[in-house]
C-alpha cells in the first residue's frame, strides 16, 4: 500500500507531494510504520528527482510515459536510497503495480529495466563523480551523470539534483566547495528544530532522553535539534502538545528575535503563518497584530498560538498585506515574506523544482510591494524587520537597499544571512549556552535585516 500511495500521491499533480503525505496516509488508513515508509519514498523522489531522472535516461528502453516513469522513481529510490527493502520484494511488487497502471510493453520494459538497475550497484565509490552515488556507498556500473570537468553545473544538476541556476549563483557568492556544500545538505531529510518554550531546553533534553529519544542542543540557547528518525516521536511527545516547545528553526528564530519585542508594545506580524515567529512576539509581552491572506494560513497561526497558550494576546485579521490596517501605526513591524525558500531546501525540497527567474521576478515583486506596505505602518522611532528563508540577494540584501534608497527616513540597524548546516554539534547537556560553537545548525538557512524609521 504505501509504494501505490507514493506513486498516486506522484501522480496526483500537487507541487507538494511532501506535504500531502499525511493528509494522504489517513485517507488510505497506512499505520506509523508505513506512514514513515510513505515520507521516505516520496521525500527522497523529490530531493533526489534530477538524478533518477538521469539514471532512467540511463537505463531504461526509450522516453517513458509519465505513470511508467514514475514507477521507475519509485524503484530507483527503493533500490539505491532506502535499506532493508529486498531485490526480489521491490522487483515484484514494481511489476505488479506497473501492470495495473501502465502499457504491456512497460511491464516487459520494467522487468529489463529492474534487472540492469538492480545488477549495476555496486558498494562504495569507484572515484568516478559520472558513477558515483552522492550521500551513499554506492556505484553504477556505467556512466550516467554529466561529466564535472567540463560540465560542472549540469554535474550538479544530475549528481546532487540541484538545479543549475541555484548552483551558479551558490558558486559565484559562495565558491564552490560551500554550493556543493549546500547542495549535499539539502539531499537529506534534515533534524527537527525545536525551541524550548518557558523552560530551558536541557529540561526538554532530559524529559525526551528519558522516553528514550537522543537530541542534541543547537547554537541557540533555545534551540534543540532531533534526528529526522525520530522526529514523529517528538512531534507525538507531551512536550510539544502541551506547549512546552515549537518547531523552529534557528534561522527563523534569530528573525523574530530581531524586532526586539518589548512588553506592552504593539506589533504588526505582517505575513504570519504559521505563527511560529508572532508566538515569539507575543511570548515577550507585546500585543500583536497578525494577517495573512487566507481563512487557512490563519487557522494555521490560531492553532500554533492555542496551544503555546497565547492566544489572547494576539488579534487575528485576514489581510493581504495592509489592507486591513490602514490609518495605525505599530512600534514594530515584522514582514516575514513569501520567498523562493531557497534556505530551507532540506525541509522544502519542492521548492527547487519551482526556481526560476520567471517565479523569482512575481515573488520580488510582490516582497516590494509589502516591505513598502509594511513601512508605512511603522511609526517615527520604530523598527522594521524584512525576512526570509531564501538565501537569494534579489529577495535579501538588494531589496532592502533598493528600499532604503526609497526612504531616506529609514537606517539599517542589523542584517545576517544564516546559511543552513554551517557548524558541528554537541551534545545538548554539554552544550554553553548562547555559545555559536556548541550545537547544530542552524538547518534553516535566511535572512533578516532590522530598519528603524528616525523620523
Amino acid at each position: 500500500m504505501p509504494r501505490y500511495t507514493a506513486w498516486r500521491l506522484l501522480r496526483s499533480g500537487s507541487t507538494t507531494p511532501l506535504r500531502d503525505v499525511d493528509a494522504e496516509a489517513a485517507v488510505r488508513g497506512l499505520d506509523a510504520r508505513d506512514r514513515g515508509l510513505l515520507r521516505r519514498m516520496i521525500g527522497t523522489e523529490v530531493r533526489r528527482r534530477a538524478t533518477l531522472r538521469a539514471i532512467v535516461g540511463t537505463y531504461a528502453r526509450g522516453k517513458p510515459s509519465a505513470d511508467y516513469a514514475a514507477h521507475l522513481h519509485l524503484a530507483i529510490v527503493q533500490a539505491l536510497f532506502l535499506d532493508r527493502i529486498p531485490d526480489h520484494a521491490l522487483a515484484s511488487e514494481t511489476v505488479r503495480l506497473i501492470e495495473d497502471s501502465c502499457l504491456p510493453a512497460d511491464v516487459r520494459n520494467a522487468k529489463g529495466f529492474l534487472h540492469a538497475l538492480l545488477l549495476s550497484r555496486t558498494r562504495g565509490h569507484t572515484g568516478n563523480p559520472r558513477r558515483d552515488l552522492i550521500g551513499r556507498p554506492l556505484a553504477l556500473d556505467r556512466d550516467v551523470f554529466h561529466d564535472p570537468t567540463q560540465h560542472p553545473l549540469l554535474w550538479a544538476e544530475d549528481a546532487l539534483s540541484m538545479p543549475a541556476p541555484l548552483m551558479k549563483g551558490w558558486t559565484q557568492r559562495y565558491g564552490e566547495a560551500r554550493a556543493r556544500a549546500l547542495a549535499v545538505h539539502a539531499l537529506e531529510e534534515p533534524e527537527l528544530s525545536l525551541r524550548a518554550v518557558g523552560v530551558e531546553r536541557e529540561a526538554l533534553a532530559a524529559e525526551w532522553s528519558a522516553l528514550g529519544l537522543v537530541v542534541r542542543a543547537g547554537r541557540h540557547p533555545r534551540i534543540l535539534l532531533a534526528p529526522a528518525q525520530e522526529a514523529e516521536a517528538v512531534l507525538n511527545s507531551a512536550a510539544l502538545r502541551e506547549g512546552r516547545c515549537s518547531v523552529q528553526g534557528e534561522s527563523a528564530l534569530r528573525a523574530a528575535e530581531a524586532l526586539q519585542a518589548q512588553a506592552g508594545e504593539s506589533l504588526l506580524d505582517l505575513c504570519a503563518a504559521p505563527g511560529g515567529k508572532c508566538a515569539v512576539l507575543a511570548g515577550a509581552g507585546a500585543r500583536v497584530l497578525a494577517c495573512d491572506v487566507s481563512e487557512e494560513k490563519l487557522a494555521r497561526t490560531r492553532s500554533t498560538l492555542e496551544r503555546l497558550g497565547l492566544a489572547q494576546a494576539v488579534e487575528l485579521r485576514l489581510s493581504d498585506g495592509t489592507a486591513a490596517v490602514e490609518g495605525r501605526e505599530f512600534d514594530g513591524v515584522l514582514v516575514d515574506a513569501p520567498c523562493t525558500n531557497t534556505g530551507v531546501l532540506a525541509q522544502r525540497p519542492e521548492a527547487r523544482w519551482r526556481f526560476g527567474p520567471k517565479a523569482k521576478a512575481e515573488l520580488v515583486a510582490l516582497q516590494s510591494r509589502l516591505i513598502r506596505e509594511g513601512a508605512q505602518r511603522v511609526r517615527v522611532g520604530g523598527r522594521l524587520v524584512w525576512s526570509t528563508c531564501s538565501l537569494e540577494p534579489d529577495e535579501n540584501a538588494r531589496l532592502v537597499r533598493s528600499f532604503l534608497a526609497e526612504r531616506g527616513d529609514f537606517s539599517l540597524e542589523e542584517e545576517q544571512e544564516s546559511l543552513p548546516g554551517e557548524s558541528g554539534g554537541a551534545p545538548a547537556e554539554s552544550a554553553t549556552p548562547g555559545s555559536d560553537s556548541a550545537g547544530n545548525g542552524p538547518i534553516d538557512g535566511g535572512y533578516f535585516a532590522r530598519l528603524r524609521r528616525y523620523r
